[in-house]
């Protein structure tokens, strides 16, 4: 009786893990996610995030224009109405900005949720520009609004609009890039209101929102154009009313100046994990 042929045996079987996505020298993808997750976030309580700081504005408007003479009074040959509408829209663009990185890096790492960002394959410099345009994000939202509704009230001109743009994306840049600095320093909410209280509203206030500084005395001016806040208002104004206290140019060149150490500044912070990684 013959024997049935013999059966070679099988080859075991091999299995590859499937092949990382390429990303590339920029995770786009995930800089894009990063980015709608923080623009998201803020979207989904407009009313406070936008029409909140809108109603604010308005009101920071209706008491000073009264209280100051309104459009009895000028400010050189421009009626104080006309001088004070850019300045609280600089000052309610540059403040929300700033709430929207420190609040969201500083509410993810009290909820220890901070991992999340921190896991995903995004460098360094891709998580300080997605925080960051997402401030910058809502700053131009908030400041988009209130100009919109401020036009009810107040007729606003447009003397130089590349001014306009520049200084209202660069102005809200430098407070988002703040934002993530004081985000990643702060341990407790303290510490951020601290910040707030004691530095943006103080400096945001006196740097020519209400007024120029050409009626100070000759000490105070100088000190006037020490203060950052200083020339992003008055470029952004020196769009509408084509007015400056200062030279425009050098409003330019202070705040790409800032916003580049700034960005170095959180750069760092995200690269060497600082207060981020236990």
């Amino acid at each position: 009786m013959s024997e049935p042929p013999a059966v070679s045996p099988r080859p075991p079987a091999t299995y590859s893990e499937p092949a990382a996505p390429h990303i590339g020298s920029v995770n786009w993808r995930g800089l894009w996610t990063l980015y709608l997750k923080e623009v998201q976030r803020f979207l989904k309580v407009f009313s406070q995030t936008v029409a909140g700081p809108v109603v604010s504005t308005l009101l920071f408007y209706a008491i000073f224009s009264l209280a100051l003479g309104g459009a009895v009074r000028t400010v050189g040959d421009v009626p104080f109405v006309q001088f004070l509408a850019p300045g609280l829209i600089m000052m309610a663009m540059v403040q929300n900005a700033f709430a929207n990185t420190s609040s969201s890096l500083m509410i993810a790492k009290i909820q220890g949720n901070i991992v999340d960002v921190l896991m995903p394959p995004l460098t360094a410099g891709e998580l300080a520009v997605g925080f960051a345009a997402g401030g910058v994000t809502r700053g131009v939202v908030v400041g988009l609004v209130t100009a919109i509704v401020m036009l009810l009230f107040v007729p606003i001109g447009l003397a130089n609009p590349a001014l306009i743009v520049f200084h209202a994306v660069a102005a809200s840049l430098m407070l988002s890039l703040l934002g993530i600095v004081a985000g990643i320093w702060a341990q407790k909410f303290d510490q951020m209101a601290a910040i707030t209280n004691f530095i943006i509203m103080p400096l945001s206030f006196l740097s020519g929102t209400f007024y120029s500084i050409e009626r100070l005395p000759a000490a105070w001016q100088v000190v006037s154009r020490v203060n950052p806040f200083f020339y992003m208002i008055d470029g952004f104004r020196a769009g509408f009313i084509g007015r400056a206290d200062a030279d425009p140019l050098l409003g330019v060149i202070v705040m790409l100046v800032i916003d580049l150490v700034l960005f170095f500044v959180a750069y760092r912070l995200f690269a060497t994990g600082y207060r981020l990684k236990a």
